[in-house]
């Protein structure tokens, strides 16, 4: 998971030009995201310099992401697909694709290559795990605790013991990350995770780990809330989206720190929802070409601790843009942060998501 290096390249990447068939674009954009921070990063790295080469273009966000494939399911089930580009986790993205509900794209033909005229199914590399996928971030869901609450703990696994870690801790209201956490703290090696995952005692033994602090779990939708309920003392550890943890910590000063240990590396992109109107459809690729070129990916980078997806963006991500902080060291792939993470298996939950899912859910309501 970790991105290749490429040596330095001069960059004279010019702002995306108007094109010639601007007439049969439409001009308004609808872009699905997270909110947050990571929508912020992609308004000032992607949209604003978007608009200033074509300022006839309004652009609306919706910041529903975490209901994507529900959604998309809906409108297309309606007819009356409202989206044009939406940002889903790599797994999300498997799902939608399968189901014929994602526009599947020529990476090669649809996208920017490197300055270095590197195709971009080279430079995206392994990182494109679906045909439908047009990778942006690799980020990671980890752990922030209260510096001056707690000791600081050394392992994934302090989620779990109550009595040296006291107070509540939050998790996210899903059972991806919490089912492999749970296994892992309860013995199981790494690399069976899945293989022990995938029988109804591997799920029996990852919800009865849970069960042992679910009277202390502050359950989360919104990456947000977790750096709020630590910044306000409700918890004293609790999951969220590293870029999350960085802003609380970076941007706000908030006693936080990050536990890298068992960090749970994932993939952020964009997705086409399918049966899109020409028109929608040729602004959306325009904008999309334009939004996931080398420059681009790098630019984002000052705004947020997330590694671009892109190999020949990585040596151009350089200072944050407003505290001048070097932000490599910041970044999930980093190496010092990096020396024992959990490989999130995509191909893995787009089987089984709807499934656990109801599990999950179940467990949650007992």
């Amino acid at each position: 998971m970790k991105l290749s290096k490429l040596s330095a390249l001069a960059m004279t990447t010019a702002l995306c030009a108007p094109s010639a068939f601007a007439e049969e674009m439409a001009n308004e954009l609808t872009l699905v995201s997270w909110g947050g921070a990571y929508q912020t990063s992609q308004h000032k790295a992607y949209v604003e310099p978007y608009i200033a080469a074509n300022p006839d273009v309004k652009v609306v966000w919706d910041e529903s992401s975490a209901e994507a494939v529900a959604k998309i399911r809906a409108m297309n089930e309606a007819g009356n697909v409202t989206w044009d580009l939406v940002d889903v986790v790599a797994s999300d993205s498997m799902r939608l694709c399968d189901e014929g509900l994602a526009e599947e794209i020529n990476h090669d033909e649809d996208l920017a290559a490197a300055p270095d005229g590197t195709a971009a199914t080279e430079d995206f590399g392994d990182l494109i795990v679906s045909d439908c996928f047009v990778p942006q971030i690799v980020y990671s869901t980890t752990f922030g605790y209260r510096t001056d609450l707690i000791d600081q703990p050394d392992s994934v696994c302090a989620i779990f013991d109550t009595e040296k870690y006291p107070g509540k801790r939050s998790l996210q209201k899903r059972p991806i990350d919490n089912m492999e956490w749970a296994l892992y703290c309860d013995g199981v090696a790494k690399d069976e995770i899945y293989d022990v995952l995938g029988t109804d005692e591997g799920v029996a033994q990852a919800l009865a780990k849970l069960d042992t602090i679910k009277d202390q779990v502050v359950w989360w939708t919104a990456g947000a809330e977790t750096p709020q309920l630590l910044a306000d003392g409700e918890v004293v550890m609790g999951s969220t989206f590293n870029g999350r943890l960085f802003s609380a910590i970076a941007e706000q000063g908030q006693p936080i720190g990050m536990l890298w240990d068992m960090q749970s590396f994932d993939l952020d992109g964009w997705v086409v929802p399918a049966g899109l109107p020409a028109d929608r459809k040729a602004r959306v690729m325009d904008f999309l070409k334009f939004a996931t070129d080398t420059q681009r990916l790098a630019d984002q980078a000052a705004y947020i601790s997330y590694g671009p997806a892109r190999a020949s963006s990585a040596p151009l991500v350089g200072k944050h843009a407003e505290l001048g902080i070097d932000m490599a060291p910041h970044m999930p792939t980093d190496p010092a942060n990096a020396g024992n993470v959990h490989v999130y298996d995509y191909e893995w939950w787009a089987d089984n998501r709807d499934d656990l899912d109801a599990k999950f859910q179940a467990w949650l309501a007992n």
